[in-house]
């Protein structure tokens, strides 16, 4: 069966490492704070000014002072940094980011990304991603698999603007994970979601993907 956001974000948990500095994009990915395996250290970096982020608070730790750049409240773990905007950009462009964990509307089989523009609404614009997926070592994309109106999201080609080209790493949905083989500029589906077939996910996707040889079930 499809995988649920929480499974999706314990999955993406998995990627990462002790010591990694990580930013997480806004929406399914903040859940990632939340799955963080337990020793583990790693430092969340948000591009409004700080490093260090915890677990989302409770409704007594709360302060309204204390948000990330999607303005949602958080916590600070201790050793936690507080800096301006024009130094967290400087991390994130001169390559100081291990991971950012985004979401996408959709990303093509070369790789490219497109998750600022929504069609018909209004947008401030890019804000940081695109910094993010050119500067950042590895770009991880938690995404729903298919749009509301059950159009594919990993798509042959994007449709919307980019927010980069040739970056995406890996692809993490509720039918399984897709990780991207550079030497043949494609994706490989290393992981499908439990009871979920390799042909069932092949009907849900527009792009061309590898298989790989031995395919595994996403533990849940």
């Amino acid at each position: 069966m499809p995988l649920t956001r929480e499974q999706i974000t314990k999955r993406a948990a998995k990627e990462l490492k002790d010591g990694y500095i990580v930013n997480l994009g806004i929406g399914m990915p903040t859940m990632v704070a939340n799955y963080i395996p337990a020793g583990m250290d790693v430092w969340l970096q948000s591009e409004n000014g700080l490093l260090g982020i915890g677990p989302f608070p409770t409704d007594a730790e709360v302060d309204a002072d204390l948000i990330n750049a999607g303005k949602q409240t958080v916590t600070a773990r201790k050793g936690a940094a507080y800096f301006s905007s024009s130094d967290s950009f400087a991390m994130i462009r001169g390559g100081h980011i291990d991971m950012c964990i985004l979401g996408a509307m959709q990303v093509s089989e070369q790789g490219d990304i497109a998750n600022w523009m929504v069609p018909g609404k209004l947008v401030k614009g890019m804000g940081g991603a695109m910094d993010l997926v050119a500067g950042v070592k590895r770009v991880v994309v938690t995404m729903e698999h298919n749009a509301k109106d059950g159009s594919a999201k990993l798509v042959k080609k994007c449709s919307l603007p980019l927010t980069g080209k040739n970056c995406v790493d890996m692809v993490i949905s509720e039918v399984g994970v897709f990780e991207f083989d550079k030497a043949k500029g494609r994706f490989v589906l290393t992981e499908v979601a439990p009871g979920m077939t390799v042909d069932e996910v092949k009907a849900k996707t527009e792009a061309a993907f590898d298989v790989a040889a031995s395919v595994k079930t996403v533990a849940v």
